[in-house]
């Protein structure tokens, strides 16, 4: 009994001091969050892009190396 008193004192110890530093954090307005998406979805698109221009040609030089 004394061994589940100790771990719910942890959670709950660990929850409170989880909802201070987020208290700390620096959010970012709707439009930043907005942007960073933005830049995070061209940058996935342009990567995929080069992949798969890099995996053709890969995949036509082992197709004529090997017939």
């Amino acid at each position: 009994m004394e061994k589940v008193k100790e771990v719910t004192q942890k959670i709950v110890q660990f929850v409170k001091d989880a909802k201070l530093e987020l208290k700390k954090v620096t959010w970012p307005t709707p439009k930043q969050a907005l942007a960073s998406t933005a830049v995070v979805i061209i940058l996935v698109f342009i990567v995929a892009v080069i992949l798969g221009i890099i995996d053709f040609a890969l995949a036509k030089t082992v197709k004529f190396i090997l017939g």
